[in-house]
């Protein structure tokens, strides 16, 4: 038979309705066997009493329902960014200020590396730099011998020098949607959306997306999910191969590898019958830490860049709407195929036009191939107001907010982008849960860092980087905040009944805290320290 573990806490925080709070929690074979007090496994027979948690409040394992596996590999890239950053292995990485420093750092950096090898970097962000927008001739003082590239935080622009700009062939002649010119009429260095981009991350070895899934970055990805308290982590645009998947089994496989990753396929850059094949064959290959068969749709592009598509009256600064990374009815064609053929949808929707139009997509195909259960999710959904969310909650799909917005890039937001009314409604949870929305709340990792405490903060607070509260009526309680990064978001990977709660039966993934999030001031729900987790009844402690 096998071992029973009763584990005692200061507090089990359980989001069971049945048995909101507790002290032991009994696991056996990975699985939660009771919850309650010292005696409540009992009647299963022989225990094992454990203390290792009894200084700590546990919670359900934090879900991250939207978050990207490069952030295992990242590092292996300079840091541009603005903001403070904590990599994987817990050193602090300080943020650039200006364009002065960003460029006197690159070169410092850039002359350490041998001559044949790229500049790669990442974090970058232009609107928090007051001075002229990074561009060609910015990089080409770093360098104008080798290829240098600023992937920027979004992961929807980057910049580059002269000698990439002169590798991909781009010129004054080039007429590809998103490589941005100057007064001269020649490529100024910005390359906007995928189209734009991707020829030059396929000649720099720029290959997030399949690179996430080699064994280091696997586990490098685990140490980021580790510190954050987070047991179930997606990979929310991936490219699948044959190799990948196959290091991904294998990996996520091992007993104390402490993720279940779900990783999503990328549909884009093929006919949607043939992504809906791919979906059902990786489907196949899940097992309990690793779960396959959904989709991500890439509609439109990033507020901040200007890129995200917006209905009037547009952005306040007069810039032209944003870039269709899928034409309307490109997502139609994919929403009518995904419906009919059973995989579930998670769509990229920042800007309001991207969320209205994917709804219409989701409401045609629903007519046509009806499928309660869908589950399909507006992912970001980050302008969607109480209308759109309505309508979400009537065709039944779900929202997960990019709500760390607010403290990155909120008051940019109301300065520069969408101004002050629409800034204060965007990221609306209050407005999606008294709509009736299923609701989660993500990091979108590392385009902000993992950590679903911050998370539920922004929900709760709304602060912004100056100390603003930006819609005040958009603030939800902290207990709405953290089922929002436990069940609501396991909700929207349709793994509800095996995480996101300690309950009976369902897996032994907890989060283990050193304080009780519901016990402390709101304002201080960021600061509550991540000691380690348990995934399926494996500890992992920081």
């Amino acid at each position: 038979m096998a071992q029973i573990t009763v584990y005692n806490a200061q507090k089990i925080i359980t989001m069971d309705a049945n048995r909101p709070m507790a002290t032991h929690v009994a696991v056996r074979d990975g699985r939660i066997l009771a919850v309650g007090g010292a005696d409540c496994a009992d009647q299963w027979g022989p225990v094992t009493h454990d203390s290792t948690f009894a200084d700590a409040v546990l919670m359900p394992g934090f879900v991250e329902g939207h978050c990207h596996m490069m952030s295992g590999f990242i590092w292996d890239y300079a840091y541009a960014g603005y903001h403070d950053r904590i990599d994987p292995d817990g050193k602090l990485w300080r943020g650039k200020t200006d364009i002065e420093t960003v460029i006197a750092d690159m070169r410092a950096y850039a002359s350490t590396m041998p001559d044949d090898q790229p500049l790669l970097t990442w974090g970058f962000d232009p609107i928090f730099l007051q001075s002229e927008r990074l561009n060609r001739h910015h990089l080409d003082q770093i360098s104008d011998t080798r290829p240098v590239a600023f992937l920027f935080s979004s992961g929807h622009l980057m910049c580059v020098n002269s000698v990439v700009l002169r590798m991909v062939g781009y010129d004054g002649a080039t007429n590809v949607e998103g490589v941005m010119k100057g007064a001269d009429g020649t490529p100024n260095g910005e390359l906007q959306e995928m189209a734009a981009m991707f020829p030059v991350m396929r000649r720099l070895g720029m290959d997030y997306r399949t690179k996430a899934h080699q064994e280091k970055y696997i586990h490098q990805f685990a140490k980021v999910c580790v510190r954050a308290g987070v047991t179930t982590a997606t990979d929310l645009f991936a490219t699948i191969t044959d190799q990948g998947l196959a290091e991904l089994k294998r990996v996520t496989a091992q007993p104390d590898y402490p993720v279940r990753i779900v990783p999503t396929i990328a549909a884009m850059n093929a006919a949607p019958e043939e992504i809906a094949a791919q979906a059902h064959a990786v489907a196949a290959h899940s097992h309990d830490k690793l779960r396959l068969g959904a989709v991500k749709l890439m509609t439109d592009g990033s507020i901040q860049g200007w890129s995200a598509r917006v209905r009037a009256p547009g952005y306040v600064g007069g810039q032209p709407n944003g870039l269709w990374n899928t034409p309307p009815e490109t997502i139609f064609a994919l929403c009518e195929v995904m419906q009919r053929e059973r995989v579930q949808m998670h769509a990229h929707t920042n800007g309001d036009e991207a969320s209205d139009v994917t709804l219409n997509a989701i409401e045609a195909a629903a007519r046509k191939h009806p499928w309660p259960g869908a589950r399909h999710v507006l992912q970001h959904a980050q302008m969607m107001e109480g209308g759109l969310f309505r309508r979400a909650a009537e065709l039944g799909v779900c929202v997960n907010l990019f709500v760390n917005h607010i403290w990155y890039f909120g008051d940019q937001h109301a300065a520069l982008t969408i101004g002050e009314d629409r800034a204060a409604r965007m990221d609306g949870c209050r407005s999606a849960l008294d709509a009736g929305v299923a609701m989660a709340i993500h990091s979108d990792a590392p385009v902000t860092p993992m950590g679903p405490l911050f998370t539920a903060s922004c929900a709760v607070n709304r602060k912004t980087m100056s100390g603003r509260v930006l819609g005040p009526a958009q603030r939800i309680t902290v207990d709405e905040a953290l089922r929002a990064i436990t069940l609501g978001a396991a909700y929207t990977l349709k793994m509800d009944a095996e995480v996101g709660s300690i309950e009976t039966g369902k897996r032994a993934d907890f989060a283990v805290l050193g304080q009780d999030p519901t016990a402390i001031d709101p304002a201080h729900l960021a600061d509550v320290p991540v000691l380690g987790t348990v995934t399926g009844g494996h500890v992992t402690l920081l």
